[in-house]
């Protein structure tokens, strides 16, 4: 239980209790072999004074045996009675009878032994007898008998008084130089645990002990303080790591999150696709029908002609829009700046959006300013835009409802505001109506709300146009506004009057048709031919070189994607014909990328249309309306 409990000490005071331990044991050690010295001198200087004392008393009692005068011997006993340790005592003949005894108390009878006994002294109790003979000329006449008190067990008892006494001092002593000498180590000592207490407590690996000197104790401290700086080191480290960690999951929370919303986003973008596709290909269906059931109605067929135009522009806008927003994702929406006025750009986005807002009742007022206002820009474009939410408008106001375009001029930018009465906006929906395939109404009971991709374009067209886009409602039910501010530029130079150009001269031509759709080359071909024009189709592109080589065409065009040769080894093929060095060659292809088109005219071609190709642009093409530069036509 002791070694216990100084285990579980201070390590000061199982210091001290060390030191005063070590100090007793050796003191005790040494104590014990003093009280043992110190028994045996007093025992051998006892014996030695007693046999003195018994010598005098042999040699002043030797007269006295040889005269028989027992008187004088007991005389020279009596002379004992100056030590009162001696007790008793006796002188015996030759013949070891009694020749005179002696007492120090006449109260006490001694003892005394019948014979003298061995010569020396003897240790019995706490008595000692010493044994002398008496001589007289060499030759032992008797014998003298001395009994005296032995003290030894005092002794002791006082000699180990002194020395306890000697040993609490010394270990007292010994505790006060240990504790003063204990604090060289134990100061560092608890330094540490005092540090070690706080940096548990706090988790403040900043914390040092101080120098301790040298020596193994300040190599101790010093392990301790590049041990916290490592542990410091590595804790910080570890949060870093773990808030690293954080983040990392946080990006890959959000990033799986806006999968998860892309990949609805395309779930809904597929689904409106499909319905967007149907809507026009329906009316288109049903024209044909009525122009198979009534061929002689010629009302009838114009009716139904005109549907099928509708529809089939619908279409092509719809995939004009899916081109547009494959370059937005890929960073090659471009635009041509020019000098624009406001008005012809306003007056084409009108344009083309009145039938619909016609058909849908609404009342369109348009407000700009009287003066003429410039614009650096695209026409095209711009009136894209506007077309956009004109159209937006209009499909989510109820019928009979209001639509007011407005532009005002102010601070060097231009201000056009779309609004409505419509459906408005839901406030949740502000902050994402310009992101690609969102749209503010996707209920079933919606008439038409397309692919959910034309504000993104526009705002996309905005911003290549210097300028931003914004959206406001006050809520659902009441109606919505998108505000675009555009820079304004200066008025152009006046241009010199240009002269008109010749009317040309029509000419029929040789035209091969290359292309795996039959549908569509066969249509292209039999209305070529019902202009007066020689037409060659060919399927895939081994017989169109074949055709070409017999046939010699002026102009040739070639699907990109023909089975066995496709386009842009045929048109490096025929570039190698001396014959169609000088022909037109037209790739009709559904690719319309920038690097679709100069892989085109890498090959050899003169012009790149995209799928699909109006009849007019036939035309004009055949007509040798051919753009100088390398640019999509639609």
């Amino acid at each position: 239980m002791m070694l216990n409990r100084v285990n579980a000490g201070s390590v000061r005071a199982r210091l001290i209790l060390m030191a005063l331990a070590t100090t007793f044991v050796a003191l005790l050690v040494a104590a014990g072999c003093m009280l043992l010295y110190d028994a045996r001198s007093f025992q051998q200087t006892w014996a030695s004074d007693l046999t003195a004392q018994a010598e005098i008393v042999a040699m002043a009692s030797a007269p006295a045996l040889n005269f028989n005068d027992p008187a004088a011997a007991r005389q020279n006993l009596a002379l004992l009675r100056v030590r009162p340790a001696i007790h008793a005592g006796a002188i015996y003949a030759a013949r070891d009878a009694m020749f005179a005894a002696y007492a120090q108390s006449a109260q006490e009878t001694p003892v005394f032994p019948a014979r003298p006994g061995p010569v020396g002294y003897h240790v019995e109790g706490g008595q000692m007898t010493v044994c002398q003979p008496i001589l007289d000329n060499g030759e032992v006449i008797g014998h003298v008998y001395l009994s005296a008190q032995y003290p030894l067990l005092e002794r002791i008892g006082r000699y180990g008084a002194i020395l306890g006494g000697v040993m609490l001092g010394s270990l007292l002593l010994a505790a006060l130089v240990a504790s003063r000498l204990q604090e060289g180590i134990t100061r560092p000592l608890a330094a540490v645990t005092g540090v070690a207490r706080e940096v548990r407590q706090r988790r403040d690996f900043s914390l040092r002990v101080p120098q301790a000197g040298s020596g193994e104790i300040a190599t101790l401290v010093d392990a301790f303080n590049d041990m916290l700086a490592e542990v410091g080191r590595r804790s910080h480290a570890l949060q870093e790591a773990n808030r690293t960690l954080e983040h990392e999951m946080a990006v890959r929370q959000s990033a799986e999150h806006a999968l998860l919303q892309a990949d609805r986003r395309k779930d809904e973008f597929l689904a409106t696709l499909a319905h967007e596709l149907r809507n026009p290909l329906a009316p288109i269906r049903t024209g044909l029908d009525i122009m198979r059931i009534n061929a002689a109605d010629g009302k009838s067929i114009d009716k139904a002609r005109a549907i099928m135009e509708r529809q089939l522009k619908q279409m092509v806008r719809l995939v004009d829009d899916l081109l547009d927003v494959s370059r937005i994702n890929t960073g090659k929406l471009a635009i041509s700046k020019e000098g624009l006025d406001l008005q012809s750009v306003v007056g084409d986005a009108v344009e083309s959006a009145r039938p619909f807002i016609e058909g849908q009742n609404h009342e369109l007022t348009v407000s700009l300013p009287p003066q003429p206002v410039w614009l650096l820009g695209d026409a095209t474009r711009l009136a894209q835009v506007l077309s956009n939410l004109l159209n937006n408008a209009a499909k989510y106001t109820v019928r009979g409802g209001r639509i007011a375009l407005e532009g005002t001029v102010g601070g060097g930018q231009l201000k056009l505001s779309v609004r409505d009465n419509g459906i408005g906006i839901a406030p949740q929906m502000l902050s994402h109506i310009f992101e690609m395939f969102t749209q503010a109404d996707s209920s079933l009971e919606r008439s038409s709300a397309g692919l959910g991709v034309g504000l993104s374009l526009a705002r996309r067209l905005v911003e290549l146009h210097g300028g931003t886009i914004q959206a406001f409602s006050k809520g659902l039910g009441q109606g919505s506004e998108f505000v675009i501010l555009l820079p304004l530029a200066g008025a152009p130079a006046a241009e010199a009057p240009r002269t008109a150009a010749p009317p040309r001269t029509r000419r029929l031509l040789r035209v091969l048709l290359a292309d795996d759709n039959t549908d569509f080359v066969n249509g292209i071909g039999t209305l070529l031919r019902s202009m007066g024009h020689t037409v060659h189709i060919s399927h895939d592109g081994v017989q169109a070189l074949a055709a070409a080589e017999a046939f010699a065409p002026d102009i040739a065009f070639l699907d990109i994607g023909l089975p066995q040769l496709n386009g842009y080894d045929l048109a490096r093929a025929l570039r190698r014909l001396p014959a169609l060095r000088k022909a037109l060659l037209v790739a009709v292809t559904g690719w319309g990328q920038q690097k679709d088109r100069q892989q085109a005219f890498d090959a050899g071609f003169d012009l790149h249309v995209v799928k699909p190709i109006s009849f007019e642009r036939i035309q004009a093409i055949l007509a040798g309306e051919r753009q100088e530069q390398a640019l999509t036509q639609h």
